[in-house]
């Protein structure tokens, strides 16, 4: 058997040099990950890319986006496809230069470190000038532009969260804000060795913790927490816990002494609260707003204050209009309650969201490709990548900056798939016929290299040579090929050589290495000392990097010393009140946490038009689209498609069953389920999972045939201060589908060139 390492978990494996034989998660995993399933499964699927493709259109008459996403695709030799892709880029370098080329390749791309597709494409770019680069990410893109004014970066957040295990141990009551999604857990960016989500709720529950899961969906908590489930309103968490503050503010359950030493602004905040604007953020005035009976939040104030809390918000809450409110009101909460720096209580973000918040910080980082420096410094927020495409010179505003679009004339893709994380697909699609060339390596044939014009096929991870380590996770695996490639496809760093070499800057790329002396180069170059050499490494299949404190408490250190140790932030402090923020003087993000009405959402006028709240989460079956043709995501849909989940009595007031295949629908866009009904799911919520590949009518690109929600969802941003996605939540209506189910197209490759 031999060791290999996914973003969802370690496994052994047995190969007979072209397919996995036996795959079962690493023995050193307690609860490993039935995504496994997916590896050895989707390898040799007919949608696998074997040899490079070239768009007709793109090849017969130059470069240009008519036709893109339709056009049948011309096979061509590797040489061929060098030589084409090596003159474009040599024409757009030198006619437009480095701000005329967008090196997107988001995603979450493959678990090994050299083989890393984004660094890998970004390290090309940088040797041929640049690129226009994207900032933060569609999960945490409201998040990581407000922490900082408030907390902390997002970065030191994570690795600084309290450890699990310190949560066993104290934490009396855990209150949580999206939940700790099961599902959520099992993955981790990079890697994960040992899973643990059960195990630790589990033994926390056993101690006596009491858990609260505000969420729509009742599995949003392990069941072994047996926590209480309260259902506000998806969208409304920012009102609720406004009335929650002004429970522990009128019955002088807030600490006082925390507040002011160790926050600015609280004043500002408070007075909002009490009804400086005319309104009294009250329980009754939250019961208007989230459905939740006033009653219930003032006792589960009271309770916080009673007990050790700890107040966790899941990713999910940001990637919302004003995603940034609720985020910012659980740091003022868990501020409120004084209890921020004791061990088992305060502020956590994310527990649930990633595997990977609640691991302690490992004492040393793991080995990585130097990506080189950028020759610009031109960026968009990663969800702004649409409107960058549409609208070339227009103006943006972005973190107090304002900003201007580039023009894009060359798209490169290498890891990740945009028709999964971004929204509006339909624009998207638009959005993806004005740049002369996108180019995109995939071992699959995605809705993103179906929009390309030059597509090269790229190995999975385990038809190479790699090492890996997740973020935070304490072992680094040796990632040996487990089996030879799959037709053509060759690894990145191959593809991305052979043209360096074709454009002159080959020595500037390799620096004359081979992918297996890279690997030598880049461990030894980490290697400290008590760890053992390459070969030996190698040999042993993994190595466990030490964790200097497995106590680790967030923001221990300034509670004991604020003035030794302080915050990131401008202030040093919690910043309850943000001068900066305010300053920026943006309507939909003031200076203190807030109330703000969204445009989609239940208690709105368009419910009348679309009375069910879509939530778009993140699948159980699969890492967002990644191996959507596995077994285990084929075993998760109904009737072939996606699985949208209805509470019992929405279904029966449409007259639909589970099982049938369904319509789902809004102004910009409408999919087709398998429906489930399931009284997990609050009334007047259809729950449909991200992560199914597009499969658009080619007549109509706002229809797809397998269920991604993202041709419904809204191209808005969070706010002007993050630009952050908005895709988690949006409103639709279900009705029952009329005349005969259209066949998938997405499930093999696209029309190819006799």
């Amino acid at each position: 058997m031999t060791t290999h390492l996914t973003h969802w978990g370690a496994f052994d494996a047995e190969s007979d040099g072209r397919r996995l034989t036996s795959v079962r998660g690493w023995e050193g995993d307690p609860e490993p990950s039935p995504l496994l399933a997916n590896v050895a499964s989707a390898q040799h699927d007919r949608t696998r890319v074997d040899r490079p493709y070239v768009r007709r259109g793109w090849l017969e008459s130059g470069p240009g986006g008519v036709g893109r996403g339709d056009e049948e695709f011309v096979p061509v030799s590797w040489e061929r496809a060098e030589e084409l892709l090596a003159g474009e880029l040599a024409r757009v370098y030198r006619e437009y230069g480095p701000a005329g080329v967008y090196g997107g390749s988001y995603g979450w791309a493959s678990a090994g470190r050299f083989h890393h597709a984004q660094s890998q494409v970004h390290r090309f770019l940088n040797c041929l000038g640049g690129y226009v680069r994207s900032v933060n990410s569609y999960s945490l893109g409201a998040a990581e532009v407000l922490l900082p004014h408030v907390m902390g970066s997002m970065d030191w957040l994570e690795r600084h969260s309290t450890a699990k295990s310190v949560l066993v141990r104290h934490t009396e009551l855990l209150v949580a804000f999206g939940g700790i999604s099961p599902k959520n857990s099992v993955v981790g960016v990079g890697g994960v060795s040992r899973h643990n989500t059960a195990t630790w709720v589990g033994a926390a529950r056993e101690r006596g913790c009491r858990f609260v899961s505000i969420s729509p969906l009742r599995d949003d908590m392990p069941a072994n927490a047996e926590a209480e489930w309260i259902a506000p309103r998806p969208g409304t968490d920012a009102a609720l816990m406004l009335a929650l503050a002004q429970v522990l503010d009128a019955e002088g359950l807030a600490d006082s002494a925390f507040l002011d030493q160790y926050t600015v602004g609280y004043p500002r905040f408070i007075e909002y609260v009490r009804g400086g604007d005319g309104v009294v953020k009250d329980p009754a005035w939250a019961e208007s707003v989230t459905g939740v009976p006033a009653e219930r939040i003032r006792g589960l104030a009271r309770e916080m204050a009673a007990s050790r809390t700890l107040i966790t918000v899941s990713w999910s809450l940001q990637r919302a209009r004003h995603g940034e409110q609720p985020l910012w009101l659980g740091v003022v909460l868990a501020a409120m309650l004084g209890q921020i720096g004791v061990p088992g209580a305060g502020f956590g973000h994310g527990y649930g969201s990633t595997c990977a918040v609640g691991e302690p910080a490992r004492s040393y980082s793991v080995p990585r490709l130097a990506q080189g420096p950028n020759g610009i410094d031109r960026f968009i927020p990663v969800a702004r990548i649409s409107d960058m495409l549409l609208n070339p010179g227009a103006d943006f505003d972005y973190d107090g900056r304002r900003l201007t679009y580039p023009d894009i004339r060359l798209v490169y893709w290498c890891g990740g798939n945009p028709f999964h994380h971004h929204q509006d697909l339909a624009r998207l699609r638009e959005a993806f016929t004005r740049p002369d060339t996108v180019v995109v390596h995939d071992a699959f044939w995605t809705a993103t290299a179906r929009h390309a014009d030059i597509v090269l096929p790229a190995t999975m991870s385990i038809e190479r040579d790699d090492f890996g380590a997740g973020q935070q996770d304490r072992v680094l695996f040796a990632m040996p090929a487990l089996t030879r490639p799959h037709g053509a496809a060759r690894d990145d760093y191959s593809t991305f050589a052979g043209v360096a070499e074709r454009l002159g800057v080959g020595k500037d790329f390799t620096e004359g290495r081979s992918s297996a002396e890279w690997l030598r180069h880049l461990y030894s170059e980490w290697r400290r000392p008590g760890v053992p050499d390459f070969d030996e490494f190698w040999a042993r299949g993994s190595w466990e990097i030490p964790v200097p404190d497995e106590e680790q408490v967030l923001c221990a250190d300034f509670r004991a010393d604020p003035e030794a140790a302080p915050l990131s932030t401008p202030s040093g402090r919690i910043e309850i009140f943000s001068s900066a923020i305010d300053g920026f003087g943006y309507a939909d993000c003031p200076g203190h946490p807030v109330w703000l009405e969204p445009e989609e959402w239940l208690g709105g006028a368009a419910a009348r038009r679309f009375p069910l709240q879509l939530v778009a989460n993140q699948p159980r079956a699969k890492l967002h689209s990644q191996l959507d043709v596995g077994e285990f995501s084929r075993s998760a849909k109904v009737a072939g498609r996606e699985a949208l989940r209805l509470h019992p009595d929405d279904a029966a007031a449409r007259g639909v069953r589970a099982g049938e295949v369904v319509r789902v629908f809004n102004d910009r866009g409408s999919c087709l389920a398998g429906l489930a009904v399931d009284d997990a799911v609050r009334p007047g919520v259809a729950q449909l999972s991200t992560g199914s590949w597009y499969d658009p009518d080619p007549s109509d690109p706002s229809f797809c045939r397998h269920g991604n929600p993202n041709v419904l969802t809204s191209d808005r941003p969070a706010s002007s201060l993050s630009q952050g996605c908005t895709g988690q939540l949006a409103l639709v209506q279900v009705e029952a589908l009329r005349g005969v189910v259209p066949a998938l197209r997405i499930d093999r490759p696209p029309v190819m060139a006799e």
